[in-house]
């Protein structure tokens, strides 16, 4: 049994049925983001004045990968015209671009994330707090490579100290001496939980589009050359998503970034 409208138009809406299907699969992927985003508004205006963290994240690898992303959309549309022009070397060399382009912004963010993870707040029984990077965790002694900050500072957590000039040093710390210890994961702040659950939440995205992608442009390849009207669809299908998990990116940088 021949399913039908997979490479022609259906009669009562003009699309293909995997076009149809897209497009309420995104319009569902709308209401997700947007629900997130909603809830991201509402916590920083209901947040008291001067308390929202800001310069936690680094806004170069914030923007090479917004480039990157923004170049893989770029190949995808290469990719499903060069099919439209029967050119099926140029499609399996612009894809192979965004699949690159996907590795480069999944190993951006690993590095920032991993970044969150090692970076630790230490707070000392004398009442002082210490800031940086975790260089070495022994068992009676670690050391921190930072600087120390004031109460005030820490209790604002508007993160200042990150806009001025500040010299970082090895700072011994003893166990004994450490009250609270933290590091910049979900559980730091309402900041960093939200930036851990839309940032994840959209890397699985890239995860899911680069693996359909990859199928399509590898074993998938294979319907060119005994459907290749059914095939240029996919292809345009699998662009249609991950367009969309640009668009999401756009929408995430400057509001986690900039903002």
């Amino acid at each position: 049994m021949e399913i039908p409208y997979t490479a022609e138009a259906r009669p009562d809406t003009g699309l293909y049925n995997a076009k149809v299907g897209i497009w309420l699969f995104l319009a569902s992927e709308v209401m997700l983001f947007g629900a997130l985003f909603s809830t991201y508004i509402l916590l920083r205006v209901g947040a008291d004045p001067g308390t929202w963290p800001h310069g936690l994240l680094d806004v170069r690898l914030g923007t090479i990968n917004t480039i990157v992303l923004i170049c893989s959309s770029i190949t995808v549309v290469m990719a499903w015209a060069s099919l439209k022009l029967k050119n099926f070397a140029k499609f399996k060399m612009f894809q192979a671009i965004t699949l690159i382009c996907s590795l480069m912004f999944l190993g951006i963010k690993s590095y920032e994330y991993h970044d969150k993870f090692s970076h630790y707040e230490v707070q000392l029984n004398d009442g002082r707090v210490v800031d940086g990077h975790m260089v070495e965790n022994g068992k009676e002694e670690m050391v921190i490579h930072g600087h120390f900050i004031t109460r005030e500072e820490e209790a604002k957590v508007t993160h200042a100290w990150q806009e001025r000039e500040i010299k970082h040093e090895e700072i011994k710390i003893k166990k004994s001496d450490v009250k609270y210890m933290e590091n910049y994961g979900p559980w730091h702040s309402t900041y960093m939980a939200i930036y851990f659950t839309l940032t994840g939440l959209h890397a699985l995205h890239v995860i899911g589009g680069a693996l359909v992608i990859g199928f399509i442009w590898g074993p998938g390849s294979k319907m060119w050359k005994t459907d290749p009207e059914r095939f240029t669809n996919r292809v345009e299908v699998s662009g249609l998503f991950w367009h969309f998990v640009d668009l999401v990116w756009i929408f995430l940088f400057p509001v986690l970034y900039l903002l």
